[in-house]
């Protein structure tokens, strides 16, 4: 498997921070990594705010802030990173870090580097130079903490007056729903490193094994591959697979049972998103097939309907009329697609499908009653002319396809 770099460049980020720069049209902004919190992630570690990484690359980086500053005289100080100060017994536990200095700024590709104690005063200062500060995270539900940098701005309203606060939270997402070449690249090398990880299970599926022990060879797969799981797996076998959020995966796989398998590889922290329903007897038996069948038909007409200008209520809905007029409407109890790329359930921006987007496609049916569920899942990349599935074809998806696979 030819592998790609598991990064993007520091041109590439680079020049994402000069397209913010340039759409704010005269206002500041503030993007956060956040603050490191005990409880871990869906990965087992805390991360750095989306954004801030998808601004800079960096991970890890608690406490860290990119300032964006039109009006600062010099060019070279227009984008700030702001890195937390150098403690020599933290780095004792916790590694060394970097003096601020050319070298790192050539790595990380700034022109300007300073600690975090510098960011409330040149923040104040561009605030009070711009007059109009403009929110880039995205806004919260009233019922909740205020986001980061509304919250910082309002205090700097308060000591700076006729300060104008902008909403300017759809930036972002538009700018990284759609994907580079390079981003292509790694979500690409991520379906990969993916379809192996499912090549293992259907070399290895039969009645007898846990859920775990399909899980535990997907991640195998995934890291003898330098990628890792893109979310926590799901492995629900029979019952268990008619549960959208299944997290146990340890029963025992039965005789007949369908084992739905929602699994997929994170490359160069671009994630793919891909769910398989498998036979463990190797055979489906006539009434999952059908009912797998009713499911793939709804995945491909919602795949057709994938296209620039199209919703993603357009999506659901021709998966649901196929699933509706089958008389399973009752059980297709999840929407059909949402973004992907470095997140799992990436950001959103308001509007129709562009080209450059990645999506899911991931119709169901879920069956308690009968002891079993359906859902097939695969990415999309919306093009100029319609959309091309970046995973359909690496794993098999058709009842044959997969009984031939299974077939031992």
């Amino acid at each position: 498997m030819t592998q790609p770099p598991a990064f993007i460049t520091t041109e590439e980020y680079g020049s994402r921070r000069a397209r913010v720069l340039d759409a704010l049209d005269g206002a500041a902004a503030l993007v956060l990594a956040g603050q490191e919190v005990s409880v871990p992630t869906m990965l087992g570690r805390w991360r750095t705010d989306r954004f801030f990484w998808y601004l800079t690359g960096l991970d890890y980086e608690a406490g860290a802030a990119v300032l964006f500053d039109p009006s600062a005289e010099d060019p070279r100080r227009r984008i700030t990173l702001f890195l937390r100060s150098r403690d020599p017994e933290a780095e004792r536990w916790d590694g060394p870090r970097d003096p601020l200095d050319s070298r790192l700024e050539s790595k990380l590709g700034f022109t300007h580097l300073r600690r975090v104690g510098h960011l409330p005063a040149m923040l104040t200062a561009a605030a009070r130079r711009t007059k109009r500060l403009a929110c880039l995270h995205p806004f919260t539900a009233y019922t909740e903490e205020l986001s980061p940098d509304l919250e910082v701005f309002q205090k700097v309203a308060h000591h700076v007056p006729g300060i104008s606060i902008e909403d300017r939270t759809q930036l972002l997402p538009e700018m990284r729903a759609l994907k580079s070449p390079g981003e292509l690249a790694l979500m690409e090398q991520a379906a990969r490193i993916t379809a192996a990880g499912f090549a293992e299970v259907l070399a290895f599926l039969r009645p007898g094994l846990r859920e775990r022990d399909l899980a535990d060879k997907l991640v195998a797969t995934y890291r003898a591959h330098d990628a890792e799981p893109a979310y926590e797996l799901i492995v629900g076998a029979g019952l268990n697979g008619t549960v959208l959020h299944y997290r146990d995966n340890n029963a025992p796989i039965q005789e007949g049972d369908l084992v739905v398998m929602d699994c997929a590889a994170a490359y160069g922290g671009y994630a793919s998103d891909v769910t398989r329903t498998f036979p463990a007897s190797g055979v489906f038996t006539e009434e999952q097939r059908r009912v797998y069948e009713i499911v793939l038909e709804a995945e491909q007409a919602a795949i057709a309907a994938a296209r620039p200008g199209a919703t993603f209520t357009e999506v659901d809905r021709a998966a649901r009329t196929v699933i509706e007029q089958a008389g399973y409407g009752d059980d297709f109890i999840h929407g059909t697609s949402h973004p992907v790329g470095a997140e799992v359930h990436d950001v959103a921006p308001d509007g129709p499908l562009r080209a450059g987007m990645v999506i899911t496609v991931e119709p169901g049916i879920y069956l308690p009653d009968r002891g079993f569920g359906v859902r097939i899942e695969d990415d999309v990349l919306i093009t100029a002319d319609g959309r091309r599935d970046l995973t359909g074809s690496l794993v098999p998806r058709s009842v044959e396809d997969i009984e031939n696979a299974l077939r031992r």
